[in-house]
């Protein structure tokens, strides 16, 4: 069963049986919002970035986005870009993370979504952010992105070290900027 996380709520990844995940997908979805124009309805492409910045002790240590598909380490995964989402109801971007191998120097990791092309929010719809159980499918939380801004990115979730198991925390945080780099001053807030 998923639940629906509203901005800042956290949830523990430890499975109902007692044990704790091994391994994650944070999937992103979203879809050209629709504009009337002169002959109709019409969608413009949008190019929406899915980004993992790996943090230890609120340094970043390593990222991972389109132009770096696999973390120095091996342990977390990009799927490759999709240069205009709207597949339906799946995944357009996705960011595998292997728990269990996550370096124990690193305590937190970051998933940031950012309009590499600078458009703003206002133009998608139906965007989220969810979590994967890996090794069985099973979603396990949705954090759906609502109401479009003039902003061009979106700090949507962490996950992070709570004693010997991980947490999932929705961020919800609008930001602007065109890469993970120009998020980094919204990002440290909620280090």
């Amino acid at each position: 069963m998923s639940v629906n996380l509203s901005k800042g709520q956290a949830i523990s990844l430890e499975k109902n049986d007692g044990g704790t995940l091994t391994a994650v997908r944070m999937g992103l979805g979203w879809q050209a919002a629709k504009r009337r124009g002169l002959f109709g309805s019409r969608t413009k492409e949008i190019d929406l970035d899915a980004s993992a910045v790996l943090f230890a002790e609120k340094q970043p240590v390593d990222v991972v986005f389109f132009r770096h598909l696999v973390s120095d380490d091996g342990s977390v995964r990009h799927t490759g870009d999709n240069l205009v989402g709207g597949v339906g109801q799946g995944d357009d971007e996705a960011i595998l993370v292997d728990l269990e191998r996550v370096p124990v120097h690193i305590d937190q990791i970051v998933f940031t979504v950012n309009s590499f092309t600078g458009q703003t929010f206002q133009e998608v719809q139906n965007a989220f952010c969810r979590l994967v159980d890996e090794t069985n499918g099973q979603e396990l939380a949705r954090y759906t992105l609502a109401g479009g801004g003039e902003y061009t990115a979106q700090i949507m979730a962490k996950v992070h070290r709570v004693g010997s198991g991980w947490t999932m925390t929705a961020l919800g945080t609008s930001a602007n900027g065109r890469t993970f780099q120009d998020l980094m001053p919204a990002i440290l807030p909620h280090l």
